[in-house]
């Protein structure tokens, strides 16, 4: 018993001195449901993509491809949950809008997991309850449920038997989707959790993800507050999703503290060029593949940031009030301090995109309570006219920049856990994807090969008057 109390009081000084000092301390592990390109997955993906040669030291010329755009839709979100435990029966399926079964990406920003008590902030991070919450998430994502049918099918085939039904593929749309998601990457920095879902098909073409976190609280670098960000390539498209949780306070000057975090976060997150080091042979094809990789979260092609900005409305408090009562949000967000510096030259985040927003502000209610914390109705239900009032504010945002994405979607969800309300954001998202011989290949062992193979045999048959000899495989692919 002695030589644990001696043992933890030399470590604790040590793991204080690390945290004070920005030292890393396994900041770029993460939990994911299947392992990276160069961590003994590499066979998942095509043996002769770019990353599998650059990881096997090989290095060959490339002819020129041409690009194919596939969309597909992203689901994101942020929910401060004001470091509530989850229940056990607590059921995310509305939230996650899994009944529409639509959507082919999931990016879930969460702050304050655990309270932020100083035993947490300066202890190591209690991934517990994070684990909790990417079960309930998995399970809302994966439970059965039927599917809706696409128009003119049918549920049974001839004689009563069920018809197998596949998941859309390779994000050509239609009305089927697969049920089955995995997690990507999923990283927690003391209450900042980051966790990314894709289909289950769509996990091979996942690949280098990677994580930075970035603690910007107690003394400017403690991870009460800061951000976790996540990176990954969807087939030839670099994504970074960013999960802030700014300074807090409505009190004047509060709003350049914000500031100051998110030039922090953009500044000093970084992520590693390449995955696994390169064999000596083999430094100019490695090299080049590294060039590729975005290091800063702006150098990404798509890059979505969410979270508890904390951002409030400079009016007065009871104007503020009188104006949420009245649902007047267009003189509410005139005076926004987040569209400010969106919108203004020199704003902290300008270049920046948000949707319009047409909803109620999500901070700060009673738990339990369809009420702002403060108002003089809940003081007096809960019989203490000496609440600290808090003016409702939009804290909790969901920014986006880079082209190829389009939102169709901006809006919160009325879960009463907290005294935040998640915001939910839909994004249409374009993908870039090479026309290779993998991706004919890909297409003739598809199921939509199957039924093509179906069809009669003059629909193979060459029209220049040969009509015996099928048509040529080389020429069916350039049609293709």
């Amino acid at each position: 018993m002695l030589e644990n109390q001696n043992q933890a009081e030399v470590l604790w000084p040590r793991l204080v001195a690390n945290k004070l000092f920005r030292k890393p301390s396994g900041s770029n592990a993460f939990v994911a449901d299947f392992p990276a390109v160069g961590g003994g997955a590499a066979e998942e993906f095509d043996g002769c993509s770019p990353d599998a040669d650059a990881h096997r030291g090989i290095k060959r010329p490339r002819p020129q491809q041409r690009n194919k755009a596939l969309k597909y839709r992203l689901f994101a979100s942020t929910w401060n949950v004001g470091g509530v435990a989850p229940p056990d029966d607590l059921d995310l399926s509305d939230w996650l809008d899994t009944r529409n079964g639509a959507y082919d990406i999931y990016v879930l920003g969460f702050q304050e997991v655990v309270p932020l008590r100083a035993r947490n902030v300066l202890g190591a991070d209690k991934n517990r309850i994070g684990m909790r919450w990417n079960e309930l998430v998995r399970a809302a994502l994966n439970q059965s449920s039927p599917s809706p049918s696409p128009p003119g099918s049918h549920a049974t085939g001839g004689g009563g038997e069920k018809q197998k039904v596949h998941p859309v593929r390779d994000g050509l749309g239609g009305e089927l989707q697969s049920r089955d998601f995995r997690c990507v990457v999923s990283k927690q920095m003391v209450g900042i959790l980051l966790t990314v879902w894709v289909r289950g098909d769509l996990r091979r073409f996942v690949r280098r993800p990677s994580v930075s976190c970035v603690g910007c609280g107690v003394m400017g670098c403690l991870g009460n507050k800061g951000a976790v960000s996540v990176r990954f390539w969807l087939r030839d498209t670099s994504f970074c999703f960013v999960c802030c949780h700014l300074a807090s306070g409505g009190r004047e000057g509060d709003e350049a503290h914000r500031n100051a975090d998110a030039t922090e976060i953009l500044s000093r997150t970084s992520f590693p060029r390449r995955h696994s080091s390169p064999s000596p042979s083999s430094s100019s094809s490695s090299s080049s593949s590294s060039l590729g990789s975005p290091q800063k979260i702006l150098d990404h092609d798509r890059v979505i940031l969410l979270g508890d900005l904390n951002y409030r409305i400079s009016l007065p408090e009871a104007k503020t009030r009188l104006l949420v009562e009245r649902q007047d949000w267009k003189s509410l967000l005139e005076n926004d301090q987040l569209r400010g510096e969106v919108l203004s030259e020199g704003g902290a985040f300008k270049g920046w995109n948000e949707g319009a927003i047409a909803f109620s502000p999500t901070y700060k209610y009673h738990r339990n309570s369809d009420a702002y914390y403060g108002c003089a109705q809940a003081a007096a239900k809960k019989g203490d006219q000496k609440l600290k009032r808090r003016a409702p504010a939009w804290c909790d945002r969901i920014l986006w920049r880079g082209a190829g994405l389009k939102q169709t979607r901006y809006d919160r969800c009325e879960s009463r856990l907290s005294d935040h309300r998640p915001v939910r954001a839909v994004f249409a998202v374009e993908v870039d994807a090479p026309w290779s011989l993998n991706s004919l290949r890909s297409f003739f062992l598809s199921e939509r090969f199957d039924r093509v193979k179906s069809c009669p045999d003059h629909l193979f048959r060459r029209e220049d008057g040969d009509g015996d000899k099928p048509a040529n495989s080389a020429r069916f692919a350039e049609d293709v």
